[in-house]
């Protein structure tokens, strides 16, 4: 079984990456691959909107100048996806955002290729804006019907300078938890004997027509 981190950070060695170090951890303990992919220190374009990879079906963004569909091959391949960034404005850091929008319609609009896989997000913060910034990445789980695990607290860990966030004694045990359960939560799934419900093709309404 394998876990993909995606890393929202510039910073290559910062917080957001010692977080998802700390998750990974804990994950290898128990027997899970484990990888992180930096996706912050890239340069990546935000979403056209032009709608070619719901119209083509082909498993790719229309954009082929930057990292994202080679890195939508092996997310779509691992059992777990972990969403790291830190936090910029309150909010998602500007790549990672740009990255996410364009990874998560290209996998909705051929065929939901994270339904029901195993997804957990985690932040690194200075001093405020955790809890929004958790709230919005945990918004590309949900809508992806993707398995949440949870740890004792909101997954956001504290720090500024490079190797702060190793101070924060609740924030390092909670990325620990974090990686126990959603090794947790793999296990149950690999040894699950239900079929999974049957996909639903999504109901559209729109109010102004």
């Amino acid at each position: 079984m394998k876990v993909i981190a995606i890393k929202g950070s510039p910073r290559k060695d910062g917080n957001t990456a010692y977080a998802l170090q700390t998750v990974g951890e804990a994950l290898r303990e128990e027997g899970i691959e484990f990888e992180i992919i930096d996706v912050g220190g890239h340069n990546i374009h935000g979403c056209l909107a032009c709608g070619k990879c719901a119209e083509k079906k082909d498993g790719k963004c229309a954009i082929r100048s930057d990292m994202v569909n080679e890195t939508l091959v092996k997310m779509r391949e691992a059992d777990g996806i972990i969403l790291g960034s830190p936090v910029y404005y309150s909010g998602i850091a500007g790549t990672m955002k740009c990255f996410l929008d364009r990874a998560f319609y290209v996998a909705a609009a051929n065929g939901g290729w994270f339904r029901h896989k195993v997804g957990a997000a985690v932040v690194a913060v200075r001093r405020t804006g955790g809890s929004m910034t958790f709230n919005a990445l945990n918004l590309y789980l949900t809508i992806s019907e993707m398995m949440i695990p949870s740890s004792n607290y909101w997954n956001v860990i504290h720090g500024t300078a490079v190797g702060e966030a190793a101070q924060d004694a609740e924030g390092v045990q909670i990325m620990q938890i974090l990686g126990k359960n959603m090794a947790w939560m793999l296990r149950m799934k690999e040894q699950n004997t239900k079929p999974e419900p049957e996909q639903e093709a999504k109901v559209r309404m729109n109010f102004i027509r």
